[in-house]
Formats: structure tokens, sequence, C-alpha cells
């Protein structure tokens, strides 16, 4: 009897000891964007937030073309949920990659022109949003897409 009823138990208190623990709430944003320039194996890096991701296949995606990168810079930002806008130079398309293990993951690809690339992109944290500014084109964008 005691042996069946410490079998009843013995999952009980397993699946308590395996509960998921959620720290809330957490804002992921950074105030403002970093601008990073592409070295010439395709890596940027950031040591304000100890951060580095090899941005080629970005590159390749966005225009077609293996060695666009070299002495390229992009624009990263991050919004409060966590996920990552970037763009560059040139860029027609607002990336936004959310963590993964060992890397990113692509999110959503956020299309601003099908003709015409971006000539001097800066990105602002408006939480809960991100503005693209360009020139007199203001973007106001969110993981989803287009706000605005």
């Amino acid at each position: 009897m005691r042996f069946k009823i410490l079998l009843m138990i013995l999952p009980i208190i397993c699946l308590i000891g395996c509960a998921s623990l959620k720290l809330s709430p957490a804002d992921y944003s950074w105030p403002i964007e970093t601008v990073l320039k592409v070295d010439a194996q395709g890596f940027v890096s950031e040591e304000r937030y100890t951060f580095s991701l090899g941005v080629k296949n970005l590159f390749f995606a966005e225009f077609k073309d293996s060695t666009k990168y070299i002495n390229q810079e992009i624009r990263i930002i991050r919004d409060n949920l966590g996920y990552y806008f970037i763009t560059g130079k040139e860029f027609k398309n607002v990336y936004v990659f959310a963590d993964a293990e060992g890397g990113m993951s692509l999110e959503n690809k956020i299309v601003l022109s099908e003709t015409i690339g971006l000539t001097n992109p800066a990105f602002n944290q408006k939480a809960p949003n991100i503005e693209l500014l360009d020139g007199s084109n203001k973007y106001l964008l969110n993981y989803k897409g287009h706000v605005r």
C-alpha cells in the first residue's frame, strides 16, 4: 500500500520540480541604434552589448551578391520584446530576427520598397515600436511589420 502511494506521489513531485521559471516583465530594448562595420570575414561585433554576428548571409539575401558585405555597415536596434531590427544603406528591407541557439533566426522581412534602397537609414527607439528614418521618409515598425 505504501509503495503504491509512493508511486503515485513521486511523479507529482518530479513534475513540480520541472515547472518552468519565468522572470517578467523584461525590457530588452537598446536605447539607440548601433552602427557596425562589417569586417573582411563578414562579421560585426559590439563590445557594449557583448555581441558578435556573421552577416554574409544577410547581404546575400538582400543583394544576391556574396561579396557585397565588404566595406559595408549595418544598422541594428533591439526592441523591448527582444527582436533585432537590421538594415543598411541600399537595403530595400528591414530584417527582424529573434535569438536562436547559437545565432539568430529570421522572424520577418519587412519590405520598404521593391525598387529603391535606403540612402541614409537611422533607427530610433519609439517603444513599443521602432522608427526608421531615411531622409524625409519615416517608417514605424514592430516585429510583425509596418505599424504606419
